[in-house]
């Protein structure tokens, strides 16, 4: 009982200045916004309500670490843009001291590039890398759960590495006799221990989130809409280079902001169709990534994304397919396995 006394009561006093918290600036450590598994990528990339069967949910929201997850394990691997790679695994344990808690490491590989002076003579080459440590706990209050995730990030570029300490902290309601979950989520709440060279510190990419998820009785499929970026209502952003449109006057008019835009871009809509426990299929769209990434007079199915997973025996494979441009989508594989399952049927 005290555990979970002090989860809610670090949720609360957390919670509290991020009333007056003003999000000015571009912010550091991006990678913690990429989506790390398929699930969560296939439903539009921003879910913290749908998952509680799956380990790799914990990484949307801590709440989510409950159900049956379990000494779950969870790696997936990532083919993203420009060749980008990246790498997560998460693991679920429970204990009787120190209750339910999950591991998780991330880590982004953007490659090799080529290193020049200032005249633009090459010079060698020097890569870039992203990674994070998480450890994250949650406690079940009735219907309501409680998590949190502590976070190590550390980015490295040409040798210099930046590192940053933060935590996840989140919170799920489950309707005791429906397929109907709510979730709250503050992600990525920090501060820059090391900064690059002798830099100044920078903003965190702090994440307000809300969202619900729901499976209407008897019904084969899940419907989940998700708010992100709550702490600031205007996220749009308009090319100021781009040209506008003549009116009546032959006088150019530039694009302006509206307040159904400026609403609209904080919602992700997803929804999965549940053929059967082996067999699911998923699709998201979010409408920030459409709108701020689609070309003109090009179409495409930017901030779409897609996709699909199979049971087989003790293992689980996922695959989303997560488009960004018309450059170019995101690939994910992931495998999620019992491991006390899987161990069994080892020793059998």
């Amino acid at each position: 009982m005290p555990k979970r006394l002090f989860l809610l009561s670090f949720l609360l006093v957390a919670t509290a200045p991020l009333a007056w918290a003003q999000v000015g600036g571009r912010s550091v450590f991006q990678f913690l916004n990429v989506p790390t598994h398929a699930r969560v990528a296939a439903l539009g990339g921003v879910n913290i309500s749908s998952g509680l069967e799956d380990v790799n949910a914990v990484t949307a929201n801590p709440a989510l670490l409950h159900g049956k997850t379990n000494n779950q394990l969870g790696l997936t691997y990532l083919n993203y843009l420009a060749d980008v790679r990246q790498n997560n695994l998460q693991y679920a344990f429970e204990s009787t001291r120190w209750g339910r808690n999950a591991l998780g490491i991330q880590y982004l590989d953007y490659g090799s590039f080529t290193q020049t002076d200032a005249t633009g003579q090459e010079e060698g080459s020097f890569r870039v890398r992203d990674y994070g440590v998480a450890l994250s706990h949650a406690a079940t209050i009735e219907t309501f759960t409680l998590g949190a995730t502590a976070k190590v990030a550390v980015s490295s570029i040409a040798g210099d590495q930046a590192v940053a300490a933060l935590v996840d902290l989140g919170g799920t309601f489950k309707h005791p006799e429906q397929d109907f979950v709510v979730g709250l989520a503050i992600k990525n709440l920090g501060y820059m221990l090391k900064t690059y060279g002798n830099g100044e510190r920078e903003d965190m990419p702090l994440d307000i989130q809300l969202g619900a998820s729901y499976k209407p009785e008897h019904a084969p499929f899940r419907l989940s809409v998700t708010a992100h970026q709550l702490q600031r209502f205007d996220i749009v952003y308009l090319d100021p280079n781009k040209k506008g449109t003549l009116n009546e006057n032959n006088e150019e008019e530039k694009e302006k902001k509206t307040f159904g835009d400026k609403l609209a871009r904080h919602f992700v809509v997803g929804g999965e169709l549940l053929l059967s426990d082996n067999f699911q299929l998923r699709g998201g769209y979010n409408h920030l990534r459409r709108k701020e990434l689609v070309v003109e007079n090009a179409g495409g199915m930017a901030g779409f994304s897609f996709g699909a997973s199979v049971k087989v025996h003790a293992f689980r494979f996922e695959y989303s397919y997560s488009k960004f441009h018309v450059a170019g989508a995101g690939h994910y594989l992931t495998l999620n396995t019992d491991v006390d399952r899987f161990l069994k049927k080892k020793l059998d």
